[in-house]
């Protein structure tokens, strides 16, 4: 029997260093962002504020966080809430209620994710490594092999947006709110343990904390 190649499960991919992403309030658990914010100068309650837009009510847009000081809300948005994922690509299909999004990270990899709906439910499949190490011959991801693990935060940011998505009423004869998270995307989650389990705490924590999801796997 041939054995297939498999590349080392290191924590991205071989021969390389890839530039950490920016920090994001998703990396952090509820007191790690308001420690930041103390380094930043800010009381610790912004880091609840900050939460509820980002978590709670699906917002990334400054203007619209009405409840921060105008003259601190961009630096805030900056400093918590760096764009991580930029969308290239979003396809619909099955009458809208398939939704393919591909995103360039900011090293320039790419990831996908796609928003399924169904008429009790609406679930998000996220990629947790940009490419896959382990090589299986069925699978075109595998082939290409790893680029890197993605942090915890940009795992996080695929099912926020596209819990923003669902919210819209985009998902075609779905209810509006997204209920399923599944890590069948790029990668094998659990070649990037760490990051995967943190996100997994994230989307289940309660709100404002996280995204209080009963369903993720």
């Amino acid at each position: 029997m041939t054995s297939l190649p498999v590349l080392p499960l290191s924590p991205d991919a071989p021969g390389r260093r890839p530039a950490l992403p920016p920090r994001h309030l998703a990396d952090l658990d509820l007191a790690g962002r308001q420690a930041l914010l103390a380094e930043l100068g800010e009381p610790a309650f912004r880091a609840k504020q900050l939460s509820t837009h980002y978590f709670g009510r699906l917002v990334r847009d400054p203007a619209q966080m009405t409840d921060l000081p105008a003259a601190s809300r961009d630096r805030l948005a900056e400093s918590l809430m760096p764009r991580l994922l930029t969308p290239v690509r979003e396809l619909a299909c099955d009458g809208g209620a398939t939704r393919k999004a591909l995103w360039r990270l900011h090293d320039g990899s790419l990831v996908e994710s796609v928003l399924m709906g169904y008429p009790d439910r609406v679930t998000v499949c996220i990629s947790s490594q940009a490419g896959c190490g382990m090589a299986c011959p069925f699978c075109a991801t595998g082939q290409a092999g790893l680029t890197r693990n993605l942090s915890t935060a940009e795992i996080v940011d695929q099912a926020v947006y596209l819990a923003g998505v669902a919210a819209s009423g985009a998902v075609t004869g779905s209810p509006p709110r997204l209920s399923h998270v599944v890590f069948m995307g790029m990668g094998e989650p659990l070649a990037n343990y760490s990051r995967v389990v943190d996100a997994v705490r994230r989307l289940c924590t309660p709100a404002p904390e996280g995204l209080g999801f009963r369903n993720a796997m």
